[in-house]
C-alpha cells in the first residue's frame, strides 16, 4: 500500500479498463472518486469507488464540481466512450461547448488534450491510467510462436508508415492492409470494425498495424487490442497484427496470444526504430 494515499479522480467509461485500473489504484490504497456516464461505463467499476457518481454525458461543469468538492488530486480517464454522442451539442453544458468550438482539430487526440488541459487547469492533471498496470503495455518482439513471413513484414513496414502519416492528422490508430494496398483506416467505427471491414475488402492473409499517433498524449489514449482483437481477425482470415511496443495496452495477453497461434496468426510488439515513419 501506499505511504501517502493519493485522491484519484477516475473518469470511467465501458470495457473493462476502468475496472482493472480502479482495481489497482485500490490495491496501491489510494482513494477513488469515480464519474460514470449513463449507457457508457462499465458499472462493475462501481464497488472499488469510495465516492461514485453516475453523470450525463458532456455536463463538463458537473464533472470538475464533482471531482473537486471530493479533494480530487489527479485524474484518470479510461475506458470506451461514444464519441458521436459524446460530441452531440444537444448534451454538452456551455463550458464544454466553448471547449469544443476553439478546436479546429476534432479527432480523439485532440479533443481529449484539450479536455486534459482544463482539467489541469483546474488543479487536476490527467496521469497515464497505466500507471497501476505496467504489464498491460505491450513488449517489443515477435509474441506468437509463428515470426511474420517476408510478405507480412513488408506489409507491417508499409502500413506502420501509413498509419504513422494519417496519425499525424489525428485519423484513428489502426489500418489494414494486404500486399501493399490498404483495405481500411480506422475511424469513428474502431479498431473492431475495421479489422472487420479491412478483411472483407482485402480478402485472406490482410495484416492489421496499430500505432500510438504522433503527437498523441500517452496519459490520456494509449491504443489497445485483446482477444477480442484477434478474434475479429481471425473471422476475417486476417494472418498478422503488428502493434506498437511500449505506447499500447495489450489486455488479456495470455488468451490472446494462445487465440493467435492456435490459428496461426503472428503477433508483433513493433518500435519506432524499426520502420522509417
Amino acid at each position: 500500500m501506499s505511504d501517502t494515499p493519493t485522491t484519484i479522480g477516475l473518469i470511467s467509461g465501458g470495457m473493462q479498463f476502468p475496472v482493472l485500473v480502479a482495481k489497482g489504484a485500490k490495491e496501491k490504497g489510494d482513494k477513488l472518486v469515480v464519474a460514470g456516464f449513463t449507457g457508457h461505463t462499465n458499472m462493475d467499476v462501481v464497488p472499488y469507488a469510495d465516492v461514485w457518481a453516475e453523470l450525463k454525458l458532456g455536463k463538463l461543469n458537473k464533472l470538475i464540481s464533482f471531482f473537486k468538492s471530493n479533494g480530487v488530486e489527479k485524474i484518470i480517464m479510461a475506458g470506451t466512450i461514444n464519441k458521436p454522442k459524446a460530441m452531440d451539442l444537444r448534451h454538452l453544458d456551455m463550458r464544454a461547448v466553448k471547449l469544443l468550438f476553439t478546436q479546429k482539430n476534432k479527432g480523439d487526440s485532440a479533443i481529449l488534450g484539450i479536455l486534459a488541459k482544463e482539467l489541469e487547469k483546474e488543479g487536476m492533471p490527467v496521469i497515464p491510467a497505466h500507471s497501476y498496470l505496467p504489464d498491460l503495455v505491450t513488449p517489443t518482439g515477435v509474441l506468437t510462436r509463428r515470426e511474420p513471413d517476408e510478405r507480412e513484414w513488408s506489409d507491417l513496414r508499409f502500413g506502420w508508415n501509413i498509419a504513422k502519416e494519417l496519425g499525424r492528422m489525428d485519423i484513428g490508430q489502426c489500418l489494414v492492409v494486404r500486399e501493399g494496398i490498404v483495405s481500411a483506416v480506422e475511424a469513428l467505427e474502431g479498431t473492431d470494425v475495421a479489422i472487420e471491414r479491412g478483411c472483407q475488402l482485402g480478402g485472406e492473409g490482410c495484416v492489421v498495424v496499430k500505432i500510438f499517433k504522433p503527437g498523441q498524449q500517452e496519459q490520456i489514449d494509449l491504443p489497445s487490442l485483446g482477444a477480442e482483437t484477434i478474434q475479429k481477425m481471425i473471422d476475417g482470415k486476417a494472418s498478422c497484427l503488428g502493434v506498437e511496443a511500449g505506447k499500447s495496452l495489450f489486455f488479456d495477453r495470455d488468451t490472446a496470444i494462445a487465440l493467435a497461434d492456435k490459428h496461426n496468426i503472428a503477433i508483433v510488439g513493433l518500435s519506432s526504430d524499426q520502420f522509417t515513419s
